[in-house]
């Protein structure tokens, strides 16, 4: 008996074994056995007489990628060597170029949004890029694992992503893999010794924190933030969720649950998980102040269940444009004998209200639907990331005489979604003042209506 008869008989009867030990009916461990029949014999084949030496590693990795191309673009296989760098990357630091990607339903790897002060932000990668070449190579029809692997790669070595703009540019942008530590609690601006202003307007006192995405940290982080504000009597806060791709759930459902005192926080459920409803507790509530979240087109996940809790318990007001829409729970699944592990779709989030977060193929209604819809061209979404980056990077010193237009502008404002936010807290200062008969008034200038910039008064307040 040669070599090659008996690996064969050996595998069928491994396979054989395994088929019923497997869970369920019958005919469906038939149905496994079957299917694992047939892998093993195309693997066989393709090992014993495909024309050229065939990489192991590679031949079984695309038997699971294929199989998996079959779900969402977020179920995926993490072989071994890769392990460390996803885990710590959920962690908050990793080796890469800093870009979180997903693949649209034509088969586009989409930039949801660089992460802040990666070597992919200040290289110019946007969010809503669309990846064509890495290191000039095409990726048409590459899944998007295989395009994440071409892009990550050693500490220290460089890629170049030829990327185009939602503005229709193409452009080629080369940056240097590097550790990254994740930095996701951030004020408006830098004083001129480093620290943040976190005020956006001073009289009434308006707040301006943004979370880049939810890391272990961001909740502790946050919440002496929140505390230290609260201290120094902020009026109302403007929550920033744009461009923030997620993260972890628990830290999203901690600050949820420290913004409100009762009701559901999130629930989730999926085909083969009970339905999972996370409450309020009333314990370690801060005191109530008024608040509003913005969120854009690129705001995913974590951030989507932040802002639509909120606003279905009637905590904060939601401004800006509909979120992204990926409100599914996905597990990570060791696999047996140290072969990686499975991240994987197991459910979906639903808000409040009942609302599923997730779009779905074909799908008309997904994500959070902002109360008060201001929308962005391509252009202002530019300026404004360019003007973040001179903000945070370059610490330009705050001064009064930068901090504030003192009539009205001739042009709609860089960030009309931020403006339209501190307009909306400064009248709802105005009306609880006005409505407790607190001696201490806002300037004159603040009282206003809200209406457009063109119409406003001309000392409307402007963001800094």
């Amino acid at each position: 008996m040669n070599r090659e008869r008996l690996a064969w008989i050996i595998s069928v009867t491994l396979i054989g074994i395994l088929a019923f030990q497997l869970p369920g009916t019958f005919a469906q461990r038939e149905d496994d056995y079957s299917f694992v029949r047939t892998l093993v014999d195309l693997h066989r084949q393709v090992q014993t007489n495909y024309v050229d030496p065939v990489d192991e590693n590679k031949l079984r990795e695309g038997a699971i990628d294929g199989m998996l191309s079959q779900l969402d673009p977020f179920t995926v296989y993490v072989p071994p060597d890769r392990q460390e760098g996803f885990d710590r990357m959920l962690e908050g630091s990793f080796k890469g170029v800093g870009i979180q990607l997903n693949q649209l339903d034509d088969g586009k790897v989409e930039v949801v949004t660089p992460i802040d002060g990666s070597p992919a932000f200040k290289a110019g990668v946007q969010a809503g890029d669309i990846i064509e070449k890495v290191n000039g190579e095409a990726i048409d029809g590459s899944r998007l694992p295989d395009v994440q692997k071409k892009v990550a790669g050693s500490l220290g070595s460089e890629v170049r992503l030829m990327v185009r703009h939602v503005t229709g540019e193409e452009v080629e942008l080369k940056m240097t893999r590097e550790e990254i530590i994740v930095p996701t609690v951030k004020g408006y601006a830098r004083k001129t010794d480093n620290t943040w202003d976190y005020y956006v307007c001073d009289n009434p006192k308006i707040a301006y924190v943004r979370i880049t995405q939810f890391t272990p940290e961001t909740y502790d982080n946050l919440k002496g933030v929140f505390e230290q504000l609260l201290n120094d009597h902020m009026g109302g806060l403007v929550l920033d969720l744009r461009f923030n791709p997620g993260g972890l759930l628990d830290q999203a459902v901690k600050i949820i649950d420290l913004l409100i005192d009762k009701g559901t926080i999130v629930s989730t459920k999926g085909r083969n998980r009970p339905e999972s409803v996370i409450t309020a507790s009333a314990a370690g509530t801060l005191p109530k102040f008024p608040m509003v979240v913005l969120v854009n087109e690129h705001s995913a996940s974590a951030s989507e269940i932040v802002a639509g809790s909120l606003m279905d318990n009637h905590r904060a007001v939601v401004i800006g444009e509909r979120s992204y829409g990926k409100g599914s729970v996905q597990e990570l699944i060791p696999l047996e004998g140290k072969n990686g592990e499975l991240k994987m779709t197991v459910a979906y989030y639903y808000l409040p209200s009942g609302r599923l977060v997730h779009k779905k193929k074909d799908a008309t209604d997904w994500g959070v639907q902002p109360q008060i819809e201001v929308k962005m061209t391509p252009e202002q979404e530019q300026q404004l990331m360019r003007s973040r980056y001179e903000q945070e990077l370059f610490r330009r010193p705050v001064t009064k005489a930068t901090t504030r237009a003192t009539t009205t502008p001739t042009t709609q404002p860089i960030d009309p979604q931020l403006q339209a936010a501190v307009n909306t807290l400064v009248a709802w200062v105005v009306f609880d003042t006005e409505r407790h008969g607190t001696t201490t008034d806002p300037a004159p200038a603040q009282h206003f209506a809200l209406h457009e910039p063109a119409t406003a008064p001309a000392t409307q307040p402007v963001v800094k």
